[in-house]
């Protein structure tokens, strides 16, 4: 019998000027994950905490912090932390799996998720985050299920984290990390590791971690990709090295003009394998932001909540004081009986599909078997999206001037999506 296809995962993109169409920092992510598992689209208001108080995370618990800024989270249902991110500081995140020569402790510790959210919820710029997720490796560690499955499967991290000047790029093996400052320009990764040489701050102890461990002699130049990269690499990072090249092509045949519609075409992109569905995998939650240099102009934040970019809406959504809750892509809570809380974990499997899932699973299968209604509704959600994004550009362009409905944004989107299933 021939062994299954490996499973791929994620891309992370980033433009910034003189990358970009205009004087905005654009970012995207595609989130590919097992391609049953439901994603959810969760905004958390800005909170205080009693000083002592425990924070929760999928697997461990660790301290709160005093405050944490108002959050935006793409995540798969099953997990405290998520996929991909913003806050209301300007500050965007999504992480990538990796596999290094540090080995994978098989422990429960901090997922690369939960450190995408508390990075989100602790730092107010990109290399705050840098800080605050290097920080919460060396306390807790990384490592637990990364899927919602009894069998074992797990990974190190790697990072893109990117305010409104600047991006960095953060690579993991265990508690070790490298990272790199990308402050103009366009940059991806993928589930390979990309940093060499030109390394901007990195982990005290990694160069002589690496020369007691026989991977370096301690002369000439560190290149970290090489000295960290896993023996014999994986199946599913060499095939990633040639996702991660298809990308950066994608990103320099638009360097100087990338704008949120280039970006989400990116990742819509399936020759690439960009936008992917290997079987077992697909691509089943994306984002892209603008967030414009000009600090008195809003970010904006596309979210889908749904798989497949190439068939769903991406749909805006803006911090305001008063954010309006969309119950309908939020999954179904289970408290206690949850089988990721019972131990042993992942025994039985219940249904995380929230009612937007529901509705563009149905649409889904109408555009297979009937592929003229397919592409005419998606013909009818590209209108859709297209007003969107023409609105919000008139508004960063000044054409336009914010209302207190901004909260409303996504809510008013999705019931509009909804509505078109119907």
């Amino acid at each position: 019998m021939a062994e299954p296809e490996p499973p791929l995962s994620c891309d992370c993109f980033v433009s910034l000027p003189p990358g970009s169409q205009d004087d905005h920092v654009i970012f995207g992510k595609n989130s590919d994950r097992p391609r049953d598992e439901v994603q959810e689209v969760l905004y958390y208001p800005a909170t205080s905490h009693p000083s002592g108080t425990m924070l929760e995370c999928t697997y461990i618990q660790i301290s709160q912090a005093e405050h944490t800024h108002a959050v935006v989270l793409s995540r798969p249902s099953w997990l405290w932390g998520a996929e991909m991110g913003a806050n209301d500081k300007g500050v965007c995140i999504g992480n990538e799996a990796v596999w290094t020569r540090e080995a994978i402790d098989p422990g429960e510790a901090l997922l690369g998720m939960d450190l995408v959210r508390l990075g989100l919820e602790r730092a107010d710029s990109a290399w705050g985050a840098v800080n605050v997720i290097t920080g919460l490796l060396e306390q807790h560690g990384q490592g637990g299920p990364c899927r919602e499955d009894p069998a074992p499967f797990s990974y190190h991290n790697s990072f893109l984290l990117v305010d409104r000047n600047e991006a960095w790029v953060l690579e993991t093996a265990g508690k070790l990390w490298v990272a790199q400052k990308v402050t103009e320009g366009v940059k991806n990764i993928s589930n390979a590791l990309t940093i060499g040489t030109d390394i901007s701050a990195e982990h005290p102890e990694l160069r002589s971690v690496a020369q007691a461990q026989g991977w370096w002699s301690g002369e000439g130049e560190f290149c970290f990709n090489e000295v960290f990269k896993s023996e014999p690499p994986p199946a599913r990072m060499e095939l990633a090295k040639k996702r991660y090249s298809g990308g950066t092509q994608l990103l320099q045949q638009h360097d100087g003009s990338v704008t949120a519609e280039v970006m989400m075409s990116i990742l819509r992109d399936k020759p690439s394998g960009i936008c992917m569905d290997n079987g077992g995998f697909r691509t089943t939650g994306s984002m892209v932001s603008i967030l414009p240099r000009d600090p008195s102009l809003p970010c904006i934040h596309f979210l889908t909540a749904t798989p497949d970019p190439s068939r769903s809406v991406f749909k805006p959504f803006i911090f305001s004081e008063s954010v309006t809750p969309v119950s309908r892509v939020i999954s179904p809570q289970y408290g206690p009986d949850d089988p990721v809380r019972k131990q042993p974990r992942f025994q039985s499997q219940v249904d995380r599909r929230h009612d937007l899932y529901k509705a563009h699973e149905g649409a889904l299968q109408t555009m297979e078997t009937n592929p003229d209604a397919g592409n005419a509704l998606t013909e009818t959600l590209r209108m859709l999206e297209g007003q969107c994004l023409t609105d919000i550009l008139a508004l960063l362009s000044g054409e336009t001037t914010a209302d207190e409905e901004l909260g409303d944004l996504f809510f008013d989107c999705v019931d509009t999506e909804l509505k078109f299933y119907q």
